[in-house]
């Protein structure tokens, strides 16, 4: 049995909550958050105790830790975490600063523990079973990605303001996707955006829809489109082309019903947001996490992962601010 704190116990944090109480040998024993009310709700949910950082990072019975609390306390709790021997998971982003993010790749380097990124999106059935198919290699060589991110809404302006920007806070999942799919790092990248949904986000210094191109070091290009604003549902899809054909993941839908009359064919549209599209991403990524530690085994998402598309989400957001292509480092 392995004792497990979660830090957060907001929305995602109750996501993986409910996650890991159904893991077999995992046992939530405490739950953190400056919301002492929603922590006490969640820990009395299952059987956990409220307790503060220090309590929970001293208590040698806890084996790992969930980092689901807001974006500014992610690298400090990643290197304490380390340095108190736990396993870690996190949420994305790393941090919003890259040298705070290098600094976490480090100290969980030098701690030798297991740290998992929250990039959920590559537990998704759908974009998991393309990417084994295109391993196995049913299309050839893959020679272009191009990657359709949609939300069904912008968040409130508040959250915008503390967000790091659309590219760091939305596309930081496309970048992992990108780099996960194509195996290939990116030797350019350019980014343009704007704002058309509301003004007060251009106010806040950041933009609501975005488009983003880059050439990797094989060559291989990737086009992403992305907008805060999707009137029809939370669209996620995405296709590779490649030397001997294409394949595609498209998006869900709560039912699979097609209603054809004298009118004309319908089906639903896509799932509402993200935790109803990647409900069943998140239980695969919280099991694959504690079968790592567990089994001793690498996690699929790392924090090298995490530093890699920060990399590319603080190159893309200086593409966007200064209107050029960046080159990076081949």
């Amino acid at each position: 049995m392995i004792d497990v704190a979660i830090f957060g116990a907001g929305r995602i944090g109750k996501i993986h909550a409910g996650n890991l109480v159904l893991q077999p040998g995992a046992n939530l024993k405490y739950v953190s958050d400056i919301n002492a009310q929603a922590a006490q709700e969640l820990a009395t949910q299952h059987g956990a105790q409220v307790a503060d950082i220090d309590r929970i990072l001293a208590d040698p019975s806890v084996g790992a830790v969930l980092i689901a609390a807001s974006t500014d306390t992610h690298a400090d709790l990643i290197m304490r975490a380390a340095a108190a021997g736990k396993a870690i998971f996190c949420e994305k982003p790393v941090d919003l600063a890259l040298e705070r993010a290098k600094a976490c790749a480090s100290a969980v380097a030098k701690a030798g523990v297991t740290c998992m990124i929250g990039f959920q999106r590559r537990f998704d059935p759908t974009f998991d079973a393309l990417k084994t198919r295109l391993a196995a290699g049913e299309i050839g060589d893959p020679e272009m990605l191009i990657v359709t991110s949609r939300d069904p809404g912008a968040p409130p302006v508040s959250y915008i303001k503390s967000s790091g920007g659309i590219f760091k806070d939305m596309l930081i999942h496309d970048f992992d996707i990108f780099r996960w799919i194509l195996e290939d790092e990116a030797v350019s990248i350019s980014a343009t955006g704007s704002c058309l949904s509301d003004p007060a986000i251009a106010e806040a210094g950041d933009i609501d829809c975005a488009a983003v191109t880059i050439r990797t070091r094989r060559g291989r290009l990737c086009q992403i489109n992305t907008s805060r604003r999707a009137a029809y549902g939370y669209d996620q899809r995405f296709e590779v082309l490649g030397s001997k054909g294409m394949l595609q993941a498209g998006n869900h839908k709560p039912t699979e019903v097609i209603a054809a009359t004298g009118y004309g064919v319908s089906s639903d549209n896509p799932e509402h947001f993200f935790l109803e599209r990647y409900r069943t991403a998140y239980a695969r990524e919280i099991a694959h996490f504690f079968d790592a530690v567990v089994n001793r085994v690498a996690v699929r998402t790392t924090i090298e992962d995490g530093v890699k598309a920060l990399e590319l989400a603080e190159a893309a957001t200086l593409s966007w601010r200064e209107n050029r292509t960046i080159e990076l480092a081949k």
